[in-house]
């Protein structure tokens, strides 16, 4: 942590509650830490070194859902369409950061996150039939690495295609661990292409692991006692309150 040149103790205790937190989440319901991360931690630092800043947390937390779940090959060969469209456009959404105003970004995504979760949690069901599975996850994919590059956010559309394929709860928390741990690694050659991934910041970054980590274990004891349906409602829940997040904040950064 003192990485952060002239970082005030206020400012390092702050990154440790939010890591914390935001490793809950995703131990919980299996995403949202670089949402959260990224989004409370702009307020202090700035949108581009926060985005380094969940660069180590995102990466550890990512391989160890993606890795752990006993899933692992049956996922990789029916995603792989999906998951390298979603690399591939990372660099792309890096790229519209660079020139679009801040705040855009976030406002979109919240808006998707709201629109997507209203629906489902009023009873809706979205389902993708077989023939259009691999199309329709080659068009997510490159929406969501679009939206990841410019946001750091890897949730949207991604976590709602793999919802509509029915997974199981195992399965999806694994599933969405292959496609961010994917885009952390595209993200973080992205932002070091484009000259915005700051060392100090990186080296900070690694020091949020551990809150990061203890957040995750807490959240997945948690998770352990919810039913398929009660997971499912979790997830959609939790969609939602990020785009409610999203949506003020994405105002706010556009009005400074």
């Amino acid at each position: 942590m003192s990485a952060w040149s002239g970082a005030e103790p206020g400012i390092v205790l702050i990154a440790v509650a939010v890591f914390l937190i935001a490793g809950g989440v995703k131990g919980l319901v299996g995403f949202g830490l670089p949402t959260i991360g990224l989004g409370l931690m702009t307020v202090f630092v700035g949108v581009e070194k926060a985005m380094v800043l969940i660069l180590w947390p995102a990466f550890v937390t990512n391989l160890w859902q993606s890795l752990f779940g006993g899933h692992l090959r049956v996922l990789a060969a029916r995603l792989w369409p999906f998951l390298a469209s979603a690399v591939l456009m990372l660099a792309a959404g890096t790229f519209i950061l660079t020139r679009m105003p801040e705040g855009g970004a976030d406002l979109l995504l919240g808006l998707l996150m709201i629109a997507y979760a209203v629906p489902l949690l009023a009873g809706a069901n979205f389902r993708i039939s077989g023939r259009l599975v691999v199309p329709l996850g080659v068009a997510a994919g490159l929406v969501n690495g679009i939206l990841a590059g410019l946001t750091g956010s890897y949730t949207v559309p991604g976590v709602m295609y793999l919802q509509s394929l029915g997974l199981e709860k195992d399965k999806l928390i694994q599933a969405m661990g292959l496609l961010f741990l994917f885009s952390t690694l595209a993200l973080a050659v992205s932002l070091g292409g484009f000259g915005l991934l700051d060392g100090h910041a990186a080296f900070a970054s690694f020091g949020l692991v551990a809150p990061a980590l203890a957040g995750v274990w807490a959240g997945q004891r948690l998770r352990r006692q919810l039913s398929e349906t009660g997971f499912r409602k979790l997830v959609l829940a939790a969609i939602l309150l990020l785009g409610l997040y999203l949506v003020p904040l994405g105002l706010w950064r556009l009005s400074a």
